[in-house]
């Protein structure tokens, strides 16, 4: 059965399916949750970002799409790794962020992931307001458990605090 759950903590210490990176268009590694990510998980996912923009995407992964990664030393399987807008220059920043989210959950769905836990994509340097993110994120999130109840998948909403979590919780109300 599909569900939402919220939490407080560290992504790359979640003991999930997959874990998605709230990655730069370059997916070599950067700061806040990306840098974290490359960090915990080490050279084994640094080779298949390399790999990507060799064969998929040379000029830098779109903002709104994602691709699959293994977790390298993460206890995460996988790592999925989507472009987020960023809030002021991106010309659909509101599309493209909900882009994201239903991307990475089809590729989730695609792999047979259970369980998923997503950090705020770009909420941090990327400068989106946390409320209108989280409401996106959730809207998103239901409209695909809809559209695909058979996916039996468990999203975690992780934050980096409390007070981020109770913004998540207010729109899973």
């Amino acid at each position: 059965m599909n569900s939402i759950e919220t939490t407080t903590g560290d992504i790359t210490r979640m003991a999930v399916d997959a874990i998605v990176n709230a990655a730069n268009a370059s997916l070599m590694g950067g700061g806040g949750v990306d840098g974290a990510i490359h960090r915990a998980g080490g050279p084994a996912i640094l080779a298949a970002c390399q790999a990507i923009r060799q064969t998929l995407y040379p000029d830098g992964l779109p903002s709104g799409e994602a691709v699959l990664t293994t977790g390298g030393n993460l206890p995460a399987r996988w790592v999925i790794h989507t472009a987020g807008p960023v809030y002021h220059t991106d010309p659909d920043p509101e599309g493209h962020l909900a882009q994201c989210y239903r991307r990475c959950l089809e590729l989730a769905h695609a792999h047979g992931v259970k369980r998923l836990a997503f950090p705020g994509i770009s909420t941090g340097v990327y400068g989106f307001p946390k409320e209108a993110a989280a409401r996106i994120a959730i809207a998103t999130i239901r409209a695909f458990f809809a559209q695909a109840p058979e996916a039996d998948l468990n999203v975690i909403l992780v934050a980096f605090s409390t007070a981020d979590e109770a913004i998540l919780q207010q729109y899973l109300a």
